[in-house]
């Protein structure tokens, strides 16, 4: 969820972006920027593959092994060059938010500095290699590809602004090969000696990297449901009618039918998308018919909540005759809480945000039962933060609300995430969403 404001849109100036791309043409040849959009281009495949629908493991895996292997071969400059296009092609749509701001002017300098940002962390890397290997004296190329594997693999530690999304690893997600941190190691390792030995036979040590459990994309007669009576919603409302206080009752209208099916079909929850009730719904007369509702099937739907202070964005849970709130723990950067300091925090909030206030993080994760059944609580950025998984829970139920950055990638990346962590940590994750489909994810495996 993000704090907006509507106001006309106006068409964008792509001045930042040509400023920087002239910049990184004068900084490097055009050989160079060839191979690191290439690599870039490679090493993002297997997102847009997903997203038009032709996800194939031995492409995937084909895609992030010639990826990493070119990409480790190159120098700082290659390095920054791919760095700042991996940027673009994962995270592009992080700017799209700022139409629903009336700042679309600002759109093409939010993509340049999400360029700059990633090809400086990329360069790095590739500048820390050089120099300990200048230091040292050392001619053998087999210590500065060490430092910069190892670089491919700490990267996945390192938040911009607390934005947790890029792990080079989830190249692999839906590959023959595996995505836990082991694994990629063997894979780096595998492609460093065959880089230094000059021998793709030592290729095969990835054969110790291979992934048991094959990703699938099933339908629902496919019946891996962890249970069948569950009903997860999918609503269209865009950020414009969310806060139409206009349209409110028909959208609550609409949400309340939603329910009333699913309990004429015997379902024992229903799970219903991030902020679908655009309102402190602990002061709203809405709060006594979700409890009647309760009193049939329960209800876990996403909501705003005032404590008189401090808004906060929340999971409200209705259970029989007991009403929990679960507010969120990890917010989004500059969307519901800003990572600057201080004095910039309020600067920007006032700029950008007309001085709303930002959102209040609770301060440990969240569970809570349903039927004897414990699920995680996460609201839609959260549930792609490691954070979220701490214990490792069985269960876990995300809330989203996508209306923010679509149609873009954005929903394509967030799944891909989530089938990370599902297969990483042995969750099951059923997730509601507004603007793009509802699934659920077990093993890794999608449920749409």
């Amino acid at each position: 969820m993000m704090r907006g404001k509507n106001e006309p849109i106006i068409l964008p100036c792509s001045a930042p972006i040509g400023i920087l791309l002239y910049k990184i043409s004068q900084y490097s040849s055009t050989f160079e920027l060839t191979k690191g959009f290439f690599i870039a281009l490679l090493s993002s495949g297997f997102i847009y593959l997903n997203h038009w629908g032709f996800s194939y493991p031995l492409l995937n895996t084909i895609l992030g092994i010639t990826a990493l292997y070119l990409l480790l071969r190159e120098g700082k400059k290659v390095w920054f060059i791919s760095g700042a296009f991996i940027g673009l092609f994962w995270f592009w749509w992080i700017a799209l938010s700022f139409k629903h701001y009336g700042m679309v002017w600002a759109v093409p300098i939010e993509i340049a500095i999400i360029m700059l940002c990633y090809g400086v962390l990329f360069w790095l890397v590739a500048w820390i290699s050089q120099k300990i290997t200048s230091l040292l004296q050392i001619s053998d190329t087999l210590l500065p590809l060490l430092i910069k594997a190892s670089g491919l693999c700490i990267l996945s530690y390192i938040h911009p602004f607390s934005f947790d999304w890029l792990k080079p690893e989830l190249m692999f997600v839906e590959s023959y090969l595996g995505i836990e941190k082991w694994q990629y190691a063997i894979i780096l390792s595998a492609i460093v000696l065959s880089i230094w030995k000059q021998q793709f036979l030592y290729m095969l040590l990835m054969l110790f990297a291979y992934q048991v459990h094959l990703p699938t994309h099933l339908k629902a007669d496919d019946k891996i449901r962890a249970d069948d009576k569950i009903k997860l919603v999918t609503t269209h409302t865009s950020v414009q009618d969310k806060w139409d206080e206009t349209l409110h009752p028909a959208q609550f209208e609409n949400l309340f039918k939603q329910i009333d099916q699913a309990i004429k079909e015997n379902k024992t929850l229903i799970i219903l998308p991030e902020s679908v009730f655009p309102i402190f719904l602990n002061r709203s007369k809405l709060l006594d018919k979700l409890q009647e509702k309760a009193k049939d099937i329960s209800i876990v739907t996403g909501g705003l909540y005032w404590d008189g202070k401090t808004p906060r964005n929340s999971t409200y849970v209705f259970t029989g005759n007991k009403i929990s709130v679960a507010n969120k723990v990890v917010l989004v950067p500059f969307g519901e809480s800003n990572p600057l300091p201080d004095f910039l925090s309020e600067w920007v909030n006032k700029v950008f945000y007309d001085g709303a206030v930002d959102y209040v993080a609770s301060p440990n994760v969240i569970d809570y039962k349903i039927d004897e059944k414990t699920y995680r609580n996460a609201i839609c950025f959260e549930a792609t933060s490691e954070k979220l998984y701490e214990g490792e829970p069985k269960n876990m139920i995300v809330l989203s609300n996508n209306g923010w950055f679509t149609p873009s990638i954005e929903p394509t990346l967030q799944k891909l995430l989530l089938q990370y962590y599902s297969r990483k940590y042995g969750t099951t994750i059923y997730h509601s969403v507004n603007m793009s489909e509802s699934y659920v994810v077990k093993n890794g495996e999608v449920d749409q």
